[in-house]
């Protein structure tokens, strides 16, 4: 029988990890969180289902022609109790049971019926029914009601199993993950309101939402009738997007997540087909990502108006987007790569991305950029930052830099923002203040003298030696030269056949 005690997290955290093991050898690590996850997901919501029946008492007898009695129907083929019977074909009976649960509950189509527990590959089961079989019970040995695991502690529980799969999946790991305590850091930054809506464009699973939700929670828990946030996300992969919808739901958020490509098909569109906006926008895209120009020449949603970024990076692609769907007041924060701030200043000539940074500062947008610590993300040893851009600021013509490249403590695989380095940043932001070591408010005049570079650590010293250019900024350079290069000599090669030169490479002349 499973035990009933109400679990703590870290007695759940290596219970859930046990089980994660039983299946960690015949499969990849990035692969077997689509099977454990959706399977974990099942468990809850059966195990929910019984309390609900239990404290319907007499009136459970009619949950079965009337399934709005209960908040997710469970089919009685789908139910724990069932499964842990089951002794043979169990890659078949699983399948079906997830798919019975999307069929009875719309909301969780795409969600907990992603996964072929059957599956094959090379003509061999990818799982075989006797470690499904050890799967099921490792997962039978606690029940996961709302007596035993609240909703947060199950949330904590499965950000867990979130970040062992990352450590295990290595650089593919940042496309769904983002580091706990920078998503914190993140929240207390866009500081939610209550009514407030939320936005992000490459959610992942859902973390920074999550932490957005809970951080209104903190705030606001004592505040009576505070109307509550709503949440709105898109991701591009299937799988991620399932992880996403799980999370939303496990933290019981009113939240809208969507599947597709943001910057080509945004999901949010007003009736006339116009971009929905949303008071606070929270975002870790990938850095440095490659798109065609066509991207941003055929845009028709009048995002990319203060300049097209360059094909080798579209990280102020990206923050047009998000500065695009921010209302009238509305305020982001979006994790980058430390080149977003800095690339192209103090070159002779254009430079895309230095233009466009040079139009939010001139439009005094761009009210903070934080550097972090470097090693702290799955994809990248190197640093990023968080840019914050607010329509509304409240210290016009002032720019706040907050070098926080020493507020960590070292770990593995990964170094760690604490409680203590969280605060001590939020601090600085929040309250708008200049610490010795830390932050520096500058002008806007200030960053037009220093060429719009908004690094940080330009501005702010820290006791660190200056360290190498990351590989990734160097090779985002030398594509945008190379660029560059490749856009100069079309414009010299039609001068030069207008003058007559038209085979000018070889020498010749026609």
């Amino acid at each position: 029988m499973p035990e009933t005690r109400m679990l703590d997290l870290p007695a759940l955290e290596n219970w859930l990890w046990e089980a994660a093991c039983v299946i960690r050898g015949p499969i990849d690590a990035p692969k077997f969180k689509d099977y454990i996850l959706p399977l974990l997901f099942l468990k809850r919501l059966s195990d929910v289902f019984e309390d609900e029946l239990k404290e319907l008492g007499d009136v459970a007898r009619f949950v079965e022609d009337d399934h709005t009695l209960v908040r997710f129907y469970i089919p009685p083929n789908a139910r724990w109790e069932k499964i842990q019977r089951q002794t043979t074909e169990l890659g078949d009976f699983l399948t079906d049971a997830v798919r019975a649960v999307a069929r009875e509950n719309p909301k969780l189509q795409g969600v907990i019926d992603s996964v072929d527990y059957n599956i094959t590959a090379a003509g061999q089961r990818t799982l075989s029914d006797e470690q499904l079989r050890a799967l099921v019970q490792v997962l039978s040995r606690h029940r996961l009601g709302l007596r035993d695991a609240s909703p947060t502690l199950f949330g904590q529980a499965y950000e867990y199993l979130l970040r062992k799969f990352a450590e295990g999946q290595g650089s593919s790991a940042g496309e769904f993950f983002t580091p706990p305590e920078v998503a914190v850091l993140m929240a207390h930054i866009l500081d939610p309101e209550p009514g407030d809506t939320v936005y992000d464009p490459t959610c992942g699973s859902g973390g920074l939402l999550v932490k957005t939700h809970l951080r209104f929670l903190e705030k606001y828990q004592a505040a009576p009738r505070v109307s509550p946030l709503k949440f709105f996300g898109q991701e591009i992969n299937p799988t991620t997007f399932a992880l996403a919808r799980m999370d939303v739901f496990i933290y019981d958020m009113e939240a809208e997540i969507a599947l597709g490509d943001t910057l080509n098909r945004p999901a949010f569109l007003n009736h006339d087909g116009s971009l929905a906006q949303f008071f606070k926008v929270t975002a870790n895209p990938m850095w440095n990502q490659k798109f065609s120009l066509s991207v941003y020449e055929h845009d028709t949603y009048e995002r990319i108006i203060l300049g097209i970024p360059p094909s080798s990076s579209a990280d102020w692609g990206w923050i047009q987007h998000m500065h695009a769907s921010l209302s009238a007041a509305g305020k982001m924060a979006v994790v980058l790569d430390t080149g977003a701030a800095s690339r192209g200043s103090g070159n002779q000539g254009s430079n895309r991305e230095r233009d466009i940074r040079k139009q939010f500062v001139e439009r005094d947008l761009v009210e903070a950029v934080v550097l972090l610590p470097e090693n702290l993300f799955y994809n990248t040893s190197a640093p990023g930052i968080i840019l914050v851009i607010n329509k509304r600021k409240k210290n016009p013509s002032r720019i706040l830099l907050v070098n926080a490249s020493q507020e960590f403590l070292k770990g593995r695989p990964k170094n760690y923002l604490t409680q203590d380095n969280i605060a001590r940043i939020a601090d600085a932001y929040l309250n708008w203040r200049e610490i010795e070591g830390l932050s520096k408010i500058i002008s806007n005049d200030d960053a037009a003298r220093n060429d719009f570079n908004l690094s940080p650590s330009r501005y702010v010293a820290s006791d660190s030696k200056e360290e190498a250019l990351p590989v990734e900024e160097a090779l985002v350079l030398l594509a945008e030269a190379e660029e560059e290069r490749a856009a100069v000599d079309v414009e010299l090669n039609e001068v030069l056949e207008k003058l007559g030169f038209t085979n000018w490479r070889d020498g010749s002349h026609e």
